[in-house]
């Protein structure tokens, strides 16, 4: 026989084991206080062509998401690192550093110089 739950006005719960032939109870059998029928959903697994295995959480599934954070990390932490040597090697060699491009000027300084003549 299955077991039902049911809920009172004030929230609580209680389990009653009745016949699928019986009709759901209406008032709590020891308090009389009217009571209605929780439904939970059921797990449904769609399988077959058409499904995708990761729509489901496994085990296995749960080890590879794991696996695949960690290495994502180490990938992650290694290229930080090779980025910090680079930049310790680049800035104690002793290169003579390139001078930045100067900007051309900007047509107000050719304003400028046309109005002092």
């Amino acid at each position: 026989m299955p077991i039902y739950e049911y809920r009172r006005p004030n929230g609580t719960t209680f389990e009653v084991m009745q016949r699928m032939t019986d009709d759901p109870l209406t008032h709590d059998p020891d308090t009389g206080e009217p009571v209605e029928r929780v439904f939970h959903p059921v797990a449904v697994h769609f399988k077959g062509k058409g499904f995708y295995n990761t729509d489901y959480g496994t085990k296995r599934r749960n080890r590879e998401l794991r696996e695949s954070a960690e290495s994502g990390a180490d990938k992650y932490e290694a290229k930080q690192a090779e980025k910090k040597a680079d930049a310790a090697k680049s800035s104690s060699s002793d290169a003579p550093a390139k001078p930045k491009a100067e900007k051309k000027s900007s047509s107000k300084s050719g304003d400028k110089k046309s109005a002092k003549k």
